[in-house]
């Protein structure tokens, strides 16, 4: 458990012994009172770690904010769009750039990792859904506007791949030192007689 969630946990357990111990409110009631003790000791840590950034890395801060505006005007791009397979990929794009400013937000040297990330790949990714929504609408049968369509397509789809290894990137060397720690422990587990089922992980199939 992170201590964040110890901290909450305890502040938890504090507001639900006091009232059932202490005051003899009934069980129930005291358990929610603890619950919700609970719930607003994590959202001040977050709170507190989103203020902490701000103050440390207000560039990275800023930067971060203005990626979760983009992000949100993808979200709100995929009902416009007709076509299910740019939707999908749409989706996907949207969950993977949050997970990315999630991950960032917790972890910001991480961002060393995504080379033009917020500067390129994420506004550029706007003006094609943009574009492709624009042309859609149209409702053109031009072979001009079919081509841009599918070529605009075929790259929205091409982007979700690479958002997919930029989220990977951030990853990377912790899928490598957990891989490196098995294979510690294998070898303990077959100094100490103990190696009846080794236990494997593949980081890259490619090694």
């Amino acid at each position: 458990m992170k201590h964040k969630e110890v901290v909450s946990a305890l502040i938890g357990a504090s507001f639900f012994a006091v009232p059932y111990l202490a005051l003899s409110i009934p069980l129930v009631p005291s358990v929610g009172i603890g619950a919700c003790a609970y719930v607003a000791g994590n959202l001040v840590f977050k709170k507190d770690k989103k203020q902490n950034l701000k103050i440390t890395n207000n560039s990275l801060y800023k930067k971060l904010e203005n990626a979760k505006i983009q992000n949100n005007h993808i979200l709100d791009m995929i009902p416009m769009i007709e076509n299910e397979e740019i939707q999908k990929n749409l989706n996907e794009i949207n969950n993977i750039v949050a997970k990315i400013i999630s991950t960032i937000e917790k972890e910001p040297k991480k961002e060393n990792k995504l080379n033009n990330f917020f500067e390129y790949y994420l506004p550029v990714t706007i003006k094609l859904v943009d574009r492709f929504d624009v042309i859609e609408n149209q409702n053109m049968s031009t072979k001009e506007s079919k081509k841009f369509l599918s070529s605009t397509g075929d790259m929205i789809k091409e982007i979700n791949n690479v958002f997919k290894k930029f989220l990977n990137n951030l990853y990377e060397s912790d899928m490598l030192d957990t891989k490196v720690e098995i294979k510690v422990l294998n070898q303990m587990l077959k100094a100490d007689g103990l190696d009846k089922n080794e236990i494997d992980i593949e980081v890259n199939k490619d090694e």
